[in-house]
């Protein structure tokens, strides 16, 4: 179980740290011919991006130092939550692939929160 927790930690991580690379550096390369983008002003996508960042931080470096394990619970918690918004996105625009690669990055991240607080925790 640890190791499919590390894995997933770590694809999350380059997952959600290019997301939000994209999201808060690259917004406007990103956003053309892209409808959801319309639905949340800009400070607030940026917002997400910044977001994403620190969860990706998140995701490995307190588990991987040992310190402080809890905030990849945290992290991943975040970023499960985060998808619920994407989902209301993109079910207001129609995109339904949008909509399962936002709940299956949602679920993936509450499986890691659960597995990381429960299954196989970080000591």
């Amino acid at each position: 179980m640890n190791i499919l927790l590390w894995v997933l930690q770590i694809l999350a991580a380059v997952v959600y740290g290019a997301s939000g690379v994209m999201k808060a550096f690259l917004f406007d390369r990103i956003t053309d011919g892209v409808a959801a983008f319309a639905a949340l002003p800009r400070p607030v996508w940026t917002a997400l991006g910044l977001l994403e960042i620190a969860c990706a931080v998140g995701l490995v470096v307190p588990a991987a130092l040992r310190w402080r394990p809890q905030l990849t619970v945290l992290a991943a918690g975040l970023l499960a939550l985060e998808s619920l918004v994407f989902i209301g996105v993109h079910v207001r625009f129609g995109e339904t692939g949008a909509i399962v690669t936002s709940a299956v990055l949602g679920l993936t991240m509450a499986f890691v929160a659960y597995g990381r607080s429960a299954l196989a925790p970080i000591r």
